[in-house]
């Protein structure tokens, strides 16, 4: 019966994750206020939160601590993933991510989803494998999705984006029990379908370093789904626009213009359908 029990509440969740109509998911990453700094002020903080929450964004990822400021009327409309681990940009090594929170305090603050980490290639990932798995325990446990945000990270890589190396990454995410990966994107329609085709979860691609012409942003954005992927992450291109709330609004509607395709939205292809994403 507990079994049951956490398959419902991980089916509800994950329905939580997902836009209404299209299936597809746009989340804003505001996690990075640990690693690099505030993404914006005390005050506009709120206002950024709200403005995601008006112009299509499905949800949003911070650490346990930042949901403190979240207006609770917000949340009716954006999922909340709570991000796991973290470094900061001065530690000696910035790829060592480290376990902060623990999916039991995310369930308690009403989290839909949690987050972890991983660097692969970088010289602790040992280290982020074995969080991945305990965390994957834990989610399996309480019935919440686990988002793993796998990324080719590490001293002896030259090519981050190689299809085969984020392949690779996304077969770790779901040999480890994650229900949706986080990946960069290959810079390519072609080459993103083969990732998303050896993919045995959904992706959601990272939105990448900042892009200065918005065009060419939102051009970024529509190859990723035309790929097949499940949805898109874009933290820096959002929350440091000019206008946060109007860049959201012109990604969303790349996003949710075309559903992914029905084969690719299960969260857990050898589960039932009936407690995935469909």
């Amino acid at each position: 019966m507990a079994e049951a029990y956490c398959r419902a509440g991980k089916h509800r969740r994950l329905q939580r994750l997902r836009h209404p109509d299209s299936g597809a998911i746009f989340l804003i990453p505001l996690d990075h206020s640990l690693a690099d700094g505030p993404v914006a002020d005390t005050e506009n903080f709120a206002s950024l939160v709200e403005a995601m929450a008006n112009n299509g964004v499905d949800g949003l990822v911070v650490h346990k601590g930042r949901v403190r400021f979240l207006r609770p009327e917000l949340l009716r409309d954006l999922s909340l993933i709570v991000h796991l681990n973290g470094s900061t940009r001065y530690a000696p090594d910035a790829n060592a991510k480290i376990l902060v929170g623990s999916v039991e305090e995310a369930v308690a603050l009403g989290a839909d989803a949690v987050s972890v980490h991983v660097n692969i290639g970088s010289d602790n990932e040992a280290a982020q494998l074995i969080d991945l798995g305990k965390v994957s325990d834990q989610a399996a446990h309480w019935g919440v999705p686990l988002l793993a945000m796998v990324y080719p990270r590490g001293p002896h890589l030259t090519n981050p984006a190689d299809p085969a190396l984020l392949a690779h990454a996304a077969n770790i995410a779901a040999d480890l029990g994650a229900d949706i990966v986080k990946l960069p994107y290959t810079g390519s329609v072609s080459t993103m379908v083969d990732v998303v085709h050896a993919s045995p979860i959904p992706i959601v691609t990272a939105g990448g370093g900042v892009v200065a012409e918005t065009e060419k942003l939102l051009d970024g954005i529509t190859d990723a789904m035309a790929s097949g992927v499940a949805g898109v992450a874009v933290g820096r291109n959002v929350f440091g626009a000019a206008d946060p709330g109007h860049t959201a609004r012109l990604i969303a509607q790349r996003v949710h213009a075309t559903a992914p395709p029905p084969d690719l939205l299960p969260a857990e292809r050898q589960m039932d359908r009936a407690t995935t994403f469909s």
